[in-house]
């Protein structure tokens, strides 16, 4: 790998790490400021954590399949490629499994959660018809070498929650001030069209070099929590299996609200300004709760 990479300077910090924080605390210090964390007791108590192994998703739903990058694997062919990925032939990295539907009896093994009663996708007033193509939770597997290899921002204004619940996973983390070193694709500005993000083309992408962020490996049992518009990407060291969480509250309401208006006008756009006024009633109801 060329070492004219920001992803690889060894003075890349990590991250901030506590080991508890309470739902209020993490509401204000983090959730509010904007300030990505690593929250390492966090999950210790999860039935999850020691539970979900790839035996445990072998003998369980060995028989479900997914696609991944146009190939259709089972659950139990994934579990054997990534105990025997290497970084020369990597395991397919299997992302966006959604819990709810594929998995939803397995809801119970990650809780509690991370904002508490102030997180919408529990609230009891969430309107699930309005928004339910919204993936709230999902799992990942993954091996040695495989990664997720483009900086991205994730959709729809969402907070995100990861926690490894075996093996470890490296992130890279960029702040949103540095969009301007991401190089936006103009088709699709969520990600980076940097080519190869450790190995860079800086003389098409001269500003990528002046990227600043962070680098941290999450281990198995912490939990890694940053704010929406934060650019990200994973490394995976080894076999892998973590659990993944959107965050809503009424701070990224309205650009959640926003993002599904959009899509709304071009699936259905005659129901999407009665679909976008039932949101804000919806976000309404639930900040009365809150």
């Amino acid at each position: 790998m060329a070492n004219n990479s920001p992803l690889l300077r060894d003075d890349l910090p990590g991250l901030e790490r506590v080991s508890h924080v309470t739902p209020k605390e993490f509401h204000h210090e983090f959730v509010l400021k904007g300030k990505p964390v690593i929250i390492t007791e966090f999950a210790r108590n999860w039935p999850a954590l020691g539970k979900w192994t790839p035996e445990f998703f072998s003998t369980r739903y060995g028989h479900l399949s997914k696609d991944v990058k146009g190939v259709e694997y089972t659950v139990a062919e994934q579990m054997e490629l990534i105990k025997s990925s290497t970084v020369e032939k990597p395991a397919p990295y299997s992302y966006n499994l959604n819990i709810d539907h594929v998995f939803p009896e397995l809801t119970a093994d990650v809780k509690p959660f991370l904002l508490g009663s102030s997180d919408r996708f529990a609230n009891p007033f969430w309107p699930h018809r309005l928004f339910s193509s919204a993936i709230k939770q999902e799992v990942f597997f993954g091996g040695k070498g495989a990664s997720f290899p483009v900086l991205h921002v994730d959709l729809r204004h969402l907070h995100t929650q990861i926690t490894q619940l075996y093996g470890d996973k490296e992130f890279f983390l960029f702040a949103p001030d540095q969009t301007p070193y991401m190089y936006p694709r103009p088709e699709y500005p969520l990600y980076s069209g940097v080519d190869d993000v450790f190995a860079p083309d800086l003389e098409r992408f001269p500003l990528f070099a002046k990227a600043s962020g962070h680098r941290d490996i999450l281990k198995e049992g912490e939990t890694i929590f940053f704010p929406t518009g934060w650019w990200h990407m994973t490394s995976i060291p080894g076999p892998s299996i973590s659990y993944g969480r959107a965050l809503l509250e009424k701070s990224n309401w309205p650009g959640f609200l926003k993002d599904t208006h959009i899509e709304w006008r071009k699936k259905s756009p005659v129901l999407a300004t009665p679909a976008l006024l039932l949101g804000k009633l919806a976000g309404g109801v639930m900040r009365l709760r809150e």
